[in-house]
């Protein structure tokens, strides 16, 4: 356990060093040096407070999706459709919103959208668990390609229903300002999402270390065989934890528009679900790691839009999306690296152990 996590620390640290290091130098080839514009946008970041508090709004809905990855993870199921259960938290959170916004007081509004919001993208959780538990489906597949249906039905609905008055642009009509999550930073726009956040990772972490079906979805993850044998419902499992982990990634849906945009825009944070998965790679699914692991990369993103702000360089936008994206292979390639490293390295025990015992 120890070498397992002393590998994980190694690599998983060495891949952001390594995806840095490749961002710098293609900074350099663009003839700006690295180290004097990332030293100027720290500066700027760690003395603006609206700055720093824009670290924690990036990382907010990244939490999630993160959380969504690493708790299907657990039971050796891949969610790769946290983004189409994001998108369907974000057509429940606009639509209540804007239908009760200026009905309810704000309080139960935001539990009301809240609830909503979990339940929306866990049932599209739970029809990809369900095709799993039933058909044997292939949960890589289906998750994936259920995040084109969810992304063509917002695409509908943005062109009919819930397009704004005027009908020029593909989105929602601002919600009432009853609906926004409440400001907890002076200042910034940290919103009350990043609090609600970190208690998922923290109640995410209690469920699946501290109950009795955290334990069996751990137990199907490490051997579904076994769990079967042990009386564990294995397809149980598929549908629950795919339910749990869509309603998580259905929440990020909630914080950004209830929290951020305060309307729904079409194909809006396109990347935040694939995002999730390196994410989640990168704190070796550990919910507690995912909270860190998403702070990184919400400075990241900071990082780069305050780069491309400095006066007199012409740093292009795209930038932010290049360094995060070097950064993110960089962590999938160690993912696989150190996999090898420790097979290897229970091969050769095993082999020894053989040994002595002919």
């Amino acid at each position: 356990m120890k070498n397992k996590f002393g590998d994980a620390l190694i690599f998983n640290v060495g891949a952001v060093v390594a995806g840095l290091v490749i961002s710098a130098c293609m900074l350099i080839f663009m003839k700006i040096n690295p180290v004097q514009v990332c030293g100027e946008a720290l500066r700027k970041i760690i003395s603006d407070g609206y700055n720093l508090g824009e670290v924690l709004v990036k990382a907010t809905p990244l939490i999630f999706t993160a959380l969504a990855f690493a708790f299907t993870y657990k039971a050796n199921l891949f969610n790769i459709g946290a983004q189409g259960q994001f998108y369907a938290g974000s057509i429940v959170a606009v639509t209540l919103s804007l239908l009760l916004g200026d009905v309810l007081p704000p309080v139960l509004l935001i539990l009301l959208v809240l609830i909503a919001s979990f339940a929306a993208g866990g049932l599209v959780g739970a029809l990809i668990g369900l095709a799993k538990a039933k058909f044997n489906a292939n949960e890589f597949l289906v998750s994936m390609m259920s995040t084109y249906v969810v992304s063509a039905i917002m695409d509908y609905l943005l062109r009919t229903v819930l397009r704004e008055t005027k009908g020029e642009y593909l989105q929602t009509d601002p919600i009432s300002s009853n609906a926004y999550l409440a400001n907890i930073i002076p200042g910034t726009r940290v919103h009350v999402g990043f609090v609600i956040a970190i208690a998922a990772a923290i109640g995410i972490w209690v469920l699946l270390y501290k109950t009795p079906l955290g334990f069996r979805i751990r137990s199907v993850g490490c051997n579904s065989i076994a769990a079967e044998q042990a009386g564990i419902r294995s397809k149980t499992i598929f549908v629950t934890a795919f339910l749990i982990s869509g309603g998580l990634a259905g929440l990020a849906g909630l914080t950004e528009v209830n929290g951020v945009q305060h309307m729904l825009l079409q194909d809006f944070n396109g990347s935040i679900g694939s995002f999730g998965i390196g994410i989640a790679i990168l704190a070796n699914g550990n919910p507690i790691g995912v909270i860190f692991a998403a702070l990184l990369f919400g400075f990241l993103n900071v990082m780069g839009t305050t780069m491309g702000r400095l006066p007199g360089l012409n740093i292009p936008s795209s930038v932010i999306d290049l360094i995060e994206g070097i950064v993110m292979i960089c962590v999938i390639v160690s993912y696989f690296l150190r996999r090898y490293v420790q097979n290897r390295r229970e091969k050769k025990l095993l082999k020894k152990e053989g040994e002595q015992i002919c």
